[in-house]
């Protein structure tokens, strides 16, 4: 399972010209599910999303999480974090969990921050989605499990 995160300052996702999630500052989630991933990874990701420390402390060092921080979260299902590039000029998705696994995965992530962040938002899995965000730093980092 892999989670790109991004600090952002807002985030937004539009699905056929209507926004289905929109967050103010916080974590953007691109998330990806791959074939073996399960709830104790899931638990993992949700634990290091939430509590790994990208967010400026009083002497302006990444030292706060988002719990630390109330800030908001924006999941995304993002099928393309699965592929393997490293042969080729075309992206494999072989790694890739099936659609089914995929979104039961990303349903119960979602369930699980919502217990944890006042203000969770989402996406629409398999969607064709335009995401728009305004990168804090910027600061992006790839979490895996």
């Amino acid at each position: 399972m892999q989670g790109l995160i991004q600090r952002v300052k807002h985030a937004s996702v539009v699905v056929d010209g209507e926004t289905v999630g929109a967050i103010d500052a916080g974590i953007m989630l691109l998330l990806g599910v791959e074939k073996g991933d399960d709830e104790t990874r899931l638990e993992k990701l949700v634990h290091k999303v939430l509590n790994y420390r990208i967010f400026p402390d009083d002497a302006g060092h990444m030292n706060r999480s988002l719990l630390e921080t109330s800030g908001q979260l924006l999941v995304i299902s993002q099928f393309t974090l699965a592929a393997d590039t490293k042969k080729g000029l075309r992206p494999s998705f072989s790694s890739a969990a099936v659609p089914e696994d995929a979104q039961r995965l990303y349903e119960l992530f979602i369930e699980q921050v919502e217990l944890k962040v006042s203000r969770v938002q989402s996406g629409q899995f398999g969607a064709d989605m335009a995401v728009s965000l305004l990168n804090d730093g910027p600061v992006t980092f790839l979490l895996t499990t």
